[in-house]
């Protein structure tokens, strides 16, 4: 409890010093065809209440639509876990919908490199990034 009373702390200061956190994602509102991922699909995200991008591709049997945007870490983990069963990429009718907390990470896929691995992503990892302030903010 005593741990949980100084990061409740600690992130109160932090934002009431000004410290504004902004991430930058791709949006397109309505479903595209294209992924979207050009520099005027740029936006800046509202400065500390969307910390998130998130992405929703939809298969269908003309090919994949996808639609982006920022989002509030809440509201993307929720679209994401209630959509999580149906998600199977490349499957007709598939659904997923992903979050990710690092500027333009809602962009395209890194294509791979040769015979090498994928590039790697950056992927938030919930119970790690924030499990933390998602206690806070039950807590309070």
């Amino acid at each position: 409890m005593g741990l949980l009373i100084i990061y409740t702390t600690v992130c109160g200061f932090l934002l009431n010093t000004g410290v504004a956190l902004q991430i930058q994602c791709y949006q397109c509102e309505e479903f595209e065809k294209n992924e979207c991922s050009s520099p005027e699909n740029i936006v800046n995200c509202t400065v500390n209440v969307q910390d998130m991008c998130q992405k929703e591709v939809v298969m269908r049997s003309d090919g994949a639509l996808y639609r982006k945007s920022c989002a509030t870490s809440a509201a993307c983990l929720i679209a994401s876990s209630g959509y999580q069963s149906f998600c199977a990429p490349g499957k007709v009718g598939s659904v997923c919908i992903s979050c990710c907390n690092t500027p333009l990470c809602n962009g395209p896929r890194q294509r791979r490199r040769g015979s090498s691995a994928a590039a790697p992503t950056t992927r938030l990892h919930v119970t790690d990034t924030l499990l933390p302030f998602l206690l806070v903010a039950l807590l309070t």
